[in-house]
């Protein structure tokens, strides 16, 4: 199946397929081709350049963009869109002054999450969840993690990371899964954590690496939650399976979790809304990429990732959505970007780079996502007529999106 796309008024993110990632004063830079074409040939990019450059081509598809912008899908890097219900409840106590922490401390947060996702039967979690990721595949997202977290016990962990497992089957949108069990204690292991712990270790890892359930292994580093020491523990035994790190660290407090997820080469270190020079420091040099979620402070009301800052210091840096149902209950990519233009001070095609090419980096597939090089996955977003690509983060509240590509076939 050949397609064909004509007139693009600007094709954004065009690179070398040696480029995986963008870093400090790199990030500014978008690079585009106006008045283009771009040809898919069995769900991968196969040709594109100037339209006076077009060759002779025989297309299935022909599809005339005039007036219309042409970027790669977002990617989305950490989600938790595999839950049950939802914590309306708690967005009211919130309302009202109620911190997250003090929520958690009342049995809300993650453990409502939890005792509502093992009470709910596997299909009935799948029906729910595949809905959000339909929603989101709708609003541009073409790769996206998925992270378990929400069980807490081996049958609850096991049945999220299978469910995850059909939507990938079953859906043409990329998806990684993150096994996060260590995502805060049950109840029953509040003063016993060395035996959550051994249960993480000795119960389920075996049985997600057996079955191949998850790509990456992450840890909730922060006060309150897991420190440290514990979260190295878990790493080690995550690596030891075949799991690359990816972990939750510094959304209240700098304990030294980015520390310890670049000792352990993590793929990436996540929320970062707290951060003091010395973790900005420890990720120079690295190949861990750093991981803003603007709207959960958005919708927590909690400091911003300080993305000025750095970048200034010449880090990457990627955004993600944090889709979940007690922090942020939307997978709407097209507002995070907008909401880090807005809040953090990012600029369009800083926030674009974090969104695509470093998004697919903090995913583990930059070499098949996340720009538009030949050879890579056919995972486009079709905008409506707009007059330029900073329109996406100024018109933060419309929906410019026309046409969803994803593997070379329109979806939307």
């Amino acid at each position: 199946m050949t397609t064909l796309i004509i007139n693009i008024k600007e094709l954004l993110q065009v690179r070398d397929s040696s480029i995986l990632k963008v870093s400090g004063a790199e990030m500014a830079v978008l690079p585009t081709i106006k008045n283009a074409y771009l040809i898919l040939k069995n769900g991968v990019i196969s040709d594109f350049g100037f339209m006076e450059d077009l060759p002779n081509v025989n297309p299935e598809k022909c599809i005339d963009a005039d007036g219309k912008m042409v970027l790669p899908s977002w990617c989305d890097s950490h989600t938790h869109i595999v839950y049950a219900g939802n914590r309306e409840q708690e967005f009211v106590d919130r309302i009202t002054g109620f911190t997250y922490e003090e929520i958690a401390n009342r049995g809300g947060g993650i453990l409502n999450s939890a005792k509502k996702l093992n009470e709910t039967s596997e299909e009935e979690i799948y029906q729910q969840s595949k809905v959000r990721l339909e929603e989101v595949m709708r609003l541009g997202t073409g790769a996206v993690e998925i992270k378990s977290g929400y069980g807490l016990t081996v049958d609850g962990e096991l049945k999220m990371l299978r469910v995850i497992q059909r939507l990938a089957q079953n859906y043409p949108i990329t998806i990684k899964a993150t096994f996060l069990g260590a995502h805060a204690f049950p109840s029953e292991y509040a003063k016993n954590h060395q035996g959550y712990i051994d249960l993480i270790i000795n119960k389920m890892l075996p049985e997600i690496a057996e079955n191949k359930l998850a790509d990456f292994i992450d840890v909730f580093c922060e006060t309150g939650y897991f420190t440290v020491e514990e979260t190295r523990e878990i790493m080690e035994a995550g690596i030891k399976f075949g799991l690359k790190p990816k972990i939750h660290v510094n959304q209240f407090n700098s304990i030294g979790g980015i520390q310890a997820g670049v000792k352990y080469n993590a793929l990436s270190v996540d929320h970062l809304e707290i951060m003091k020079p010395k973790d900005i420091e420890a990720l120079k040099n690295t190949e861990t990429m750093p991981v803003a979620l603007p709207s959960c402070s958005y919708f927590l009301s909690i400091p911003y990732t300080p993305a000025r800052e750095m970048i200034t210091a010449g880090l990457p840096i990627a955004l993600a959505s944090d889709y979940n149902p007690g922090s942020t209950p939307s997978g709407n990519m097209n507002f995070v970007v907008a909401t880090a233009c807005i809040k953090v001070k990012m600029t369009p095609e800083e926030a674009i780079n974090a969104a695509t090419i470093n998004g697919a980096y903090a995913m583990g597939i930059s070499e098949t996502h996340g720009s538009i090089t030949l050879g890579k996955k056919a995972n486009l977003i079709i905008t409506k007529h707009i007059h330029s690509y900073y329109q996406l983060p100024y018109a933060f509240g419309s929906n410019l999106i026309d046409t969803i590509i994803i593997n070379g076939e329109i979806i939307l």
